[in-house]
Formats: C-alpha cells, structure tokens, sequence
C-alpha cells in the first residue's frame, strides 16, 4: 500500500540545512592525515562485509590477502561512489538551474554541490592510497549513466541519491565505529557520514514532495527507471579486478559473490532503510521491484549476518 510522506516546508528546511552546514563541514585535504601509512595488518571493511566471505574461495586466502581483498574492496565502493556523485552534481545543478538562486532552496543545492566535490577528491584520494587504482565501469553502465544524469528529474533525481547515500552512509557508519579497521578508511567514512546526513534530509524531503505530484504514467516510469538505477549501481559495487588484485578469477569469483548468502545479507542490511523509505511511498513496484530483488536487495530477511 502507498503511504504518502508529508514534506515539510521547503525553505524551513533548507534553512536547517544551511545552518548546520555552516558548523560541521569538513575539508578532507586539511582533517585527514594523508601521509600516514596504510597498515597491512588491518582491514579496511569488516570480513563479514566482503563480498565473497564465507564461500570455498574465501577459505582459499590467507589472512594477508583478504586484508588486501577488503582494501580492494573499498576502493571498489568508492569508485562507485564517484562515479554516482559525479551523476548527482549535475543532477543537481540541472535541478536549481530553472529556480530561484535567492531561495534557501537553491542555495541548499549549491551548498551540497560543493560537499559532493570534496566528497569525490576525498574518494579518489582514498583509492590511491590504498593501492587500488581507478576501476572503470563497463561501457554500458557507463553509457547508462550518461542518459540517467542527463534525463533524470524531480523524484526520480531525488530517489536515486537517496539509494546510493543511504547504502554508503549504512557502511560507513559501521566502519567508522570500528577501532579495529584501517584509519584512513574510517576518516573518511566520519566525514561522510556526518555530511551525508544533511544530504539525505534534503533528497527525502525532495523526493515525498516531488512524488506527491506524480500522475500513475509518471509513477510507473519512475518504479522501472529507478529499479534500473538501483540494479547496475548494486551489482557494480565490487569490480572484477578486486579479485584479480589477490590472485582469483575474477569470472569465477564474481559467480561466487553472486550466489554469496553473506554477500546478499550485506545488501539488504545496508538498503534497509532507503527501501522502507521508497517501498512505503510506493516506489518500489512492478517491473522495478524485480530489477530490486535481481540486485539483491528485497529478501525477506535482512538481518545482519552473523
């Protein structure tokens, strides 16, 4: 059933946004300690987060490569994120580019522009840090994404930045509330975390107001569009090469993650939140709703594994 969300008030809201941006915004390049070296006796994601954890390949590493795997991993999800907040800038400008610059509004968007490209030289910095190297998408997601970014507007815009925030944001505050994981991957998940909350508030207001207005024709070509958002995002989190940097076939290895329980449980636990938020309005549904469950991220039990 489709429960409507009501939103509240725009320049409120933006208002709050502008303020707290104003006493917690961060800038990477001064807060985090770019020189210290990266520990090889740390992971970078907890092992149970790792996409092929628990399966007969993982049992085939030894500790000090799946230390790297988890390493490669990360940077795996970083690139991912890059590449979506590439897509999200632009999404963004185009959204303020019809409205009026002096609305809080506006200036939100603006303001949130300038975190996403902190974000992404965070990101980037990150990755090279850790020895991963940039992982380029294959070209039709790539090409997928072009269109996606070009076209996409109003609740379609906003509920697919809602997704990718919402999955890293789950990640990231985990990992940044483990002593146990590599430093660097947790200042940068701290960071994030603290940024990205504004930013959620701002999609999810965006997103039950611009929904609201939708007729049924809009509705469904939203459900489909965004279910196919969702789909090549999930299953491109984790780039064949992570696996080929630790000595495994990448084909083989990608098969395993794919038929992982663990791997799928990761999913869900971390898509728990922006599925409630999104299945409650009615968002999720019909053709979409299968590319949701393709990617992994409908099961009916989402619980932590353990």
């Amino acid at each position: 059933m489709s429960v409507q969300a009501q939103p509240s008030d725009r320049e409120q809201i933006a208002r709050r946004l502008l303020r707290s941006s104003a006493k917690a915004s961060f800038d990477p390049l001064v807060e985090i300690d770019w020189d210290a070296p990266i520990d090889p006796d740390r992971y970078a994601i907890r092992p149970e987060r790792i996409s092929i954890y628990g399966t007969e390949l993982w049992d085939q590493l030894s500790e000090e490569q799946r230390k790297e795997l988890s390493r490669q991993e990360v940077a795996s999800v970083a690139s991912i994120g890059i590449w979506f907040e590439t897509i999200l800038m632009q999404m963004l400008v185009r959204h303020a580019y019809d409205r009026d610059p002096t609305s809080e509004h506006i200036q939100y968007a603006y303001t949130e522009i300038g975190d996403e490209c902190r974000h992404s030289v965070m990101f980037a910095k990150m990755i090279k840090r850790l020895g991963a190297g940039h992982q380029r998408l294959d070209p039709l997601t790539h090409f997928l994404g072009k269109v996606f970014k070009t076209t996409s507007t109003g609740s379609l815009t906003f509920s697919g930045a809602l997704f990718v925030e919402e999955i890293l944001d789950q990640l990231q505050r985990e990992m940044m509330s483990d002593e146990s994981l590599e430093p660097l991957v947790r200042a940068v998940a701290r960071i994030h975390v603290v940024e990205e909350a504004r930013h959620m508030r701002y999609a999810r207001e965006e997103f039950a107001r611009q929904w609201r207005g939708k007729n049924a024709l809009a509705r469904a070509y939203t459900q489909l569009v965004l279910g196919l958002v969702i789909y090549y995002a999930t299953t491109r989190l984790i780039h064949p090469r992570c696996y080929e940097a630790v000595g495994l076939d990448p084909r083989a290895a990608r098969k395993a993650a794919e038929r992982n329980p663990y791997w799928r449980q990761t999913k869900t636990w971390a898509a728990r939140k922006v599925v409630a938020t999104l299945d409650q309005a009615g968002a999720i549904s019909g053709p979409g709703a299968r590319l949701w469950r393709k990617a992994g991220l409908l099961e009916p039990d989402s619980a932590t594994p353990a």
